[in-house]
């Protein structure tokens, strides 16, 4: 009987995934990109199935098919995935990073980065009538800082944090966190953050999260289409108060809803519970395949 051949077509194609992923990967070094990282996970994820399943089948390894060999490849690459991110969990549970860290003043003199993207953000808040509140930084680890800059609109009912964020790539990252408050005491809170949280917000709180929506313009339509309709009151807190009340208040929700473990048993248990490093690995998922927050 003869050796099982694989079609032409099919060489054809585990060789363009495995070409399309070294690209991706290479792009994905030096550009600091949300919908880049997603599609490179993507084509690194076929690009692994596929070129395994290739060497199985012609090795002989197994009498399978190789579209079956691509099935069994694929899904043990989720597994290792899976038990990567959960170690990762683990990890983090157990160290010192900050999970809400407070912010302190900025006096280093370094706040807005001199990219081009960046000054055009700053001008265009200028136009709609923002002004720069306050520069922050917050230490999440030992030797890493992340900035911020607040922002206030002119009727003071509408604050802008602008979050530069430190890149693997030696690149700085930004977001924008839009909020406003209401009469009724409701905080609405516009952000396109790419950073995991899986966590639970007070009951007060509205939150919808943005990540592919990289734009501070159309972030700004979307949050003030949430809060046209609503009595909007403006703010009297400065926002280092602010910004520290609210990560008082998270902390402690988190606390309440079983995503934390209390204060007294973290050093025994950890930070994060079992149901909180589930939700946690959940939202790592959908960011990184999806680039979506399951909020």
């Amino acid at each position: 009987m003869s050796e099982p051949v694989l079609p032409p077509f099919a060489e054809l194609l585990v060789f363009a995934t495995v070409g399309l992923s070294f690209i991706l990967g290479i792009l994905n070094v030096r550009i600091s990109s949300l919908k880049l990282a997603v599609f490179n996970r993507w084509a690194r994820w076929f690009a692994v199935s596929t070129g395994a399943a290739y060497l199985a089948f012609e090795a002989g390894w197994f009498d399978r098919p190789f579209w079956a060999l691509l099935v069994v490849f694929f899904l043990g690459w989720l597994l290792l995935e899976t038990l990567y991110t959960w170690f990762a969990i683990s990890a983090l549970s157990q160290s010192g990073l900050s999970l809400f860290p407070r912010f302190s003043e900025n006096n280093t003199g370094e706040e807005w980065p001199a990219q081009k993207k960046l000054i055009e953000v700053k001008d265009w808040l200028s136009q709609q009538g923002f002004a720069r509140t306050q520069a922050l930084v917050a230490e999440i680890a030992p030797g890493v800082k992340v900035r911020s800059s607040i922002f206030q609109s002119a009727d003071s009912t509408m604050r802008l944090q602008v979050l530069f964020v430190p890149q693997n790539n030696g690149d700085i990252g930004f977001c924008f966190s839009f909020s406003s408050e209401t009469e009724e005491g409701e905080r609405i809170v516009t952000d396109n953050l790419y950073m995991p949280y899986g966590g639970f917000y007070p009951g007060n709180w509205s939150v919808v999260r943005k990540p592919w929506c990289r734009s501070v313009k159309r972030l700004f339509g979307m949050h003030s289409k949430r809060v046209a309709n609503q009595r909007l009151v403006p703010y009297d807190m400065e926002p280092i108060h602010d910004l520290n009340e609210q990560q008082r208040a998270l902390e402690k929700t988190n606390i309440e809803e079983g995503f934390l473990v209390p204060t007294h048993l973290q050093e025994e248990y950890g930070r994060i519970t079992w149901e909180g490093r589930y939700r946690v690995w959940k939202e790592v998922w959908l960011l990184n395949y999806l680039g979506i927050s399951s909020r």
